[in-house]
This record gives structure tokens, C-alpha cells and sequence, in this order.
């Protein structure tokens, strides 16, 4: 009875913390304009409000994994919620853009410790057995974090400002913070082990190079940034062989189901970026959908994950999780060789079909994914192997949305989107689509390898 108990709370905590740190992180934007008039800032400091915590996210994802791994992943996660909570209750009270960036980077800070732990303290408590089911439910709250996002926080800005926005988040995290609490148990198979600060400094350096040259691509800074993080991950390879402890173990990647599995991951959230802001413009600009009908078409895909997660995690409970993820991305890319197609004359039924195709692509994929990477490593690794993860689709979105302004800008140049130029914005759409149509072809065999 005890130990259903502390799997009801885990589940609890991990639905509820899966939501607030896509929530955050997409309710904001809908807030950007509100935020710029009240503060007169402009584009490019107003563009740090958002880039600012997915930033602290990617850097800080890893290092408090294994951080987690060593000290305790219950009490990490407990430091996390915490200072999530509190930043973003001081953030209520933000006199300028500076002040809330900083704040922000605090929410991505206490986001980073919360979901580089999240599915490490599921695998902990739940039996391998029963991994699949917890990980779908959990995966639901993410998915209902990014579908009613940009849906609540329209709704608390335009009624209550963009200020209720952050007041939505404490009443959520004070009940994490409870929820976490009345948890039995620890979990830090690594103790005693040294942390690699200078590991860590390189990792995050790497990554802030990465997914900031992303950001501002087809710049040619953007190019210099991202070559320079290439240079600083071998070098992050090269003093990692090196140290003792390090803060990841290279070794990890020699595990064949980890490593394919996690790129396949990488591969899935760069292409969902990509779908729902060029369908937006389509949809907007194509089609003469006003924003609320073409949010409602949009909804379609995120319904289908919510429905369909839960079944795809105890689906891999039953079978091997890599071959419901690799039908899952199979699935995935239909959807986008459906889109890859689409002309001026394309039906809302095709539209409609195509995201659910996507939809249950992406929720066969998910669960059964986060299930194949975490069983496919030991117990003491659980945590950084939960950060590398989220690492991955965070690093993914990025890259999806870098390659999309690639698109873009060299097909459009300069020209205004919203200017008429149908044509070059259905052949930029149909490039881009096609693109991530073939990586998820690819992504279908990396989530069925399997080590030997």
C-alpha cells in the first residue's frame, strides 16, 4: 500500500512538473508584445525574455543530472521547484526587460533542475514493467503544457496582463513542492563521487555557442557561433576521457540504444517546431483562416498526444519500447510527406489528417523513446541520462527552428512573408517539410537499435 502511495505521488509530481516547464516556456510568448509596450524595449532585448530560459534550460539540464545522481534526485528536484516558484513570483513584480530576463534565467535554472530529474525519479520508483505506462502519463503533462500555453497565457494577458501569467505558476509549484515532500525515499546511486565543474563550464559554454548561432541563422555569425560549438564539444570529449569523475561518461555513448535513440529524439522535437508555426502562416496566409479558427485546426495534434501517450507508454511496457517508437516516427513522417505536398488548393481535411497522423506519431514515439533510453543504462546514471535527454529535444527545437529561418531566408531574402508571395512561401514550406519528412525517415531505424 506504501508503495502504491509513493508511486501515486510520483505520478503526481511528474504530471504537474512535465506541464509548468513547457508551460512557462510557451505562454510567455503570447505575453511578448504586452511585456515590450509596458517596458519600451525593443526586438532584440524583447527577444531575450524567451531565448534567456531556454538557454539556462539546455546549459544547466546536464550538469544537475548528474549533480541529482550524486546528492540526491529528490532533493535537486525539490531545490528546482523551489526556486522556480520563487522566481517566478518575484517576476510579478518586474520594473524592467533586464530584471525579467534575469528572472527568467532563474525559471530556466529551476526547470533545468526539475526536468533533468523528472524521469530519472519515475524510472527509481516505478518497476521496469510499469516504466512505459508512468512515462506516457507523465509525457501528457507535456504535451498539455505546450497546447495550452499559448491558449491560457492569450487568455491571462488580454483579461489580467501578462503579469498572471507568472501568478499561475506559484499555486502550481507550491503544489509540486508539497506533492515532492510527502515522497518516501531517495535516490543518489552516485554518492561520493566528485562533480566535474570544469566539464560542466565547457558543456555549457558548447551549448550556449550551439543553440545562439542557431537562433540567429542564416546571420553569418550564427555559422561562425555554431562551428565554434562543435570545436568546444571536442574538446568537451577530449577533457572528459581524462577526468575520473566526469559530469558525463563518454563511455555512455557507446551504448548504441542510448546514443540512437537520443539523436532519434533530437531528430522527433526538431521537426515539431517547425510544424505548427509554418502551418500557422499557411493556415493565416494560404488559407484566410483568422488566428482563433486556425489555433482550433492546430489543436488537432496536440489532442491526439494527449489520447494517445498514455496507450503508447504501456504499449512499451508490453513490447520492445524501441519498435513502438520506431512505428511511432514512421507514422510521424507520413505526416510530414503529407504537408511536403501542400499547394493553394489543399483541403482542411488533408490539413487535418496530416496533423493527426503527426499527433499519434508523435505520441507512439515519445514515452516509448524517454522508456528506451532510460532502461537501455544502469540505475546510478538515471539522472544524467534523464538530462542528456531533455538536452536533446531542447537542443532539437532550436536546431528545427534554425533550419526553417535557413529555409527562409534564402528563399525569401529580405521580402515580407505577409507581402503576397504565396508561391515562394509554399516552396520554402514544401523544402522544409521534406527535409524533416527525410530525418524522420532516418529517425524510424535509429529507435530500433538496439546493443548487442
Amino acid at each position: 500500500m506504501q508503495f502504491a502511495s509513493k508511486k501515486n505521488y510520483a505520478l503526481i509530481i511528474a504530471v504537474i512538473a512535465s506541464f509548468i516547464t513547457p508551460f512557462v516556456g510557451s505562454s510567455i510568448n503570447v505575453a511578448l508584445p504586452s511585456i515590450a509596450s509596458e517596458f519600451h524595449i525593443n526586438a532584440i532585448l524583447l527577444s531575450w525574455i524567451p531565448t534567456s530560459y531556454l538557454l539556462s534550460l539546455a546549459v544547466f539540464l546536464v550538469p544537475f543530472g548528474r549533480i541529482a545522481d550524486i546528492w540526491g534526485r529528490k532533493r535537486i528536484f525539490t531545490y528546482g521547484i523551489t526556486i522556480f516558484t520563487i522566481a517566478s513570483f518575484i517576476s510579478i513584480f518586474s520594473v524592467s526587460g533586464e530584471m525579467l530576463i534575469i528572472l527568467r534565467i532563474f525559471q530556466g535554472l529551476g526547470s533545468a533542475m526539475i526536468f533533468g530529474n523528472l524521469f530519472a525519479i519515475i524510472a527509481s520508483v516505478f518497476p521496469e514493467k510499469e516504466r512505459g505506462r508512468a512515462f506516457g502519463i507523465t509525457i501528457v503533462g507535456v504535451f498539455l503544457g505546450l497546447f495550452l500555453g499559448p491558449v491560457l497565457g492569450g487568455i491571462l494577458t488580454q483579461y489580467f496582463g501578462w503579469r498572471s501569467i507568472f501568478l499561475f505558476n506559484v499555486p502550481i509549484g507550491v503544489i509540486s513542492i508539497i506533492s515532492v515532500l510527502r515522497l518516501k525515499g531517495e535516490w543518489a546511486y552516485a554518492k561520493g563521487e566528485k562533480f566535474d565543474i570544469i566539464g560542466s563550464i565547457i558543456l555549457g559554454i558548447t551549448l550556449i555557442l550551439i543553440m545562439y548561432g542557431f537562433s540567429i541563422l542564416p546571420d553569418i555569425y550564427g555559422g561562425i557561433l555554431i562551428l565554434a560549438g562543435f570545436i568546444g564539444f571536442l574538446t568537451f570529449i577530449m577533457v572528459e576521457k581524462r577526468i575520473e569523475s566526469p559530469v558525463i561518461d563518454i563511455n555512455i555513448f557507446k551504448n548504441r540504444s542510448f546514443t540512437s535513440n537520443n539523436i532519434a529524439a533530437f531528430i522527433n522535437y526538431s521537426s515539431a517546431m517547425s510544424i505548427i508555426f509554418l502551418l500557422s502562416l499557411y493556415l493565416q496566409y494560404i488559407k484566410d483562416f483568422n488566428p482563433q479558427d486556425a489555433g482550433l485546426i492546430l489543436s488537432v495534434q496536440p489532442i491526439c498526444m494527449t489520447v494517445f501517450s498514455p496507450f503508447a507508454g504501456n504499449l512499451s511496457d508490453k513490447m520492445a519500447p524501441e519498435k513502438v517508437a520506431s512505428v511511432g516516427m514512421g507514422i510521424a513522417s507520413l505526416g510530414l510527406i503529407t504537408f511536403s505536398v501542400i499547394n493553394e488548393n489543399t483541403s482542411v481535411g488533408v490539413i487535418v489528417l496530416g496533423l493527426i497522423l503527426i499527433g499519434i506519431g508523435f505520441a507512439l514515439f515519445s514515452s516509448p523513446n524517454t522508456n528506451a533510453v532510460i532502461s537501455s543504462i544502469e540505475e546510478k546514471q538515471y539522472g544524467v541520462a534523464s538530462a542528456t535527454l531533455s538536452t536533446m529535444r531542447v537542443m532539437g527545437q532550436m536546431f528545427g527552428m534554425g533550419i526553417t529561418m535557413l529555409v527562409l531566408a534564402l528563399l525569401f531574402g529580405n521580402t515580407d512573408i505577409a507581402g503576397g508571395n504565396n508561391r515562394l512561401f509554399l516552396e520554402s514550406s514544401k523544402i522544409i517539410f521534406a527535409i524533416f519528412a527525410f530525418l524522420s525517415f532516418i529517425g524510424v531505424f535509429l529507435s530500433l537499435v538496439k546493443n548487442k
